[in-house]
């Protein structure tokens, strides 16, 4: 299964500190993803190499965020301090996970501010605040060339670190559970590791001055 992002998720007012020191941290920049009108926040991205992409997310002070999973969970962890919120994989067709999990995706939008919109759809943002170590899914429904990962830095995901267990992500993703994605490692530690929670604890990026670790 293939990664197409990773989240990080901050405090409004850390927003721009947090993608400076990141930017910085990684050798390259990131760019306004713009408001995501729906779940009441927004968010800058930095494409990778291979196509996938590291996204930091903020809430907003608006009704939005409090009215659906990822604002609240986006929220939730902006108020503990910030950090990793989560991993997604992309998947060609949404509809299978649906049936998987009885519900329906959720549509999801936002404008960039070159007045592209994306559009997308996505599903397993309860599972991921009930569990942290659980990817959520996404398809997008863009071309892509405009999907955020397109035309990636010279900085590649090398590894997760993640702290749960690999059957159950073996379970949820329905892929081995050594390597449940495709040209990214996933570094099991304790369900205990980090904060105490399950969850991302780091993301290892391979960057033109060497290898950088994000915690």
């Amino acid at each position: 299964m293939r990664l197409d992002h990773v989240s990080y998720a901050v405090a409004a007012d850390d927003l721009a500190q947090t993608v400076q020191r990141l930017g910085a941290q990684l050798g390259a920049g990131f760019s306004d993803g713009g408001l995501h009108p729906r779940f009441g926040t927004r968010n800058f991205v930095l494409p990778l190499e291979g196509g996938c992409y590291v996204e930091v997310v903020s809430p907003l002070d608006h009704p939005a965020v409090d009215r659906v999973p990822f604002g609240q969970a986006v929220k939730r962890r902006a108020a503990g301090g910030g950090g990793w919120l989560g991993w997604v994989v992309a998947v060609p067709d949404i509809t299978p996970v649906e049936r998987r999990l009885g519900r329906s995706a959720v549509d999801g939008h936002r404008h960039r501010p070159d007045g592209i919109e994306l559009r997308w759809k996505q599903i397993g943002v309860m599972d991921l605040m009930d569990d942290p170590q659980l990817p959520f899914f996404v398809q997008w429904l863009v071309s892509s060339d405009q999907h955020p990962g397109a035309y990636g830095s010279p900085v590649r995901l090398e590894s997760i670190e993640l702290a749960g267990e690999a059957e159950t992500i073996s379970a949820w993703l329905g892929e081995p559970g050594d390597h449940p994605l495709d040209e990214v490692s996933v570094q099991w530690l304790d369900p205990g590791a980090g904060d105490g929670e399950s969850g991302i604890v780091a993301v290892m990026f391979a960057t033109p001055h060497g290898l950088v670790r994000v915690d």
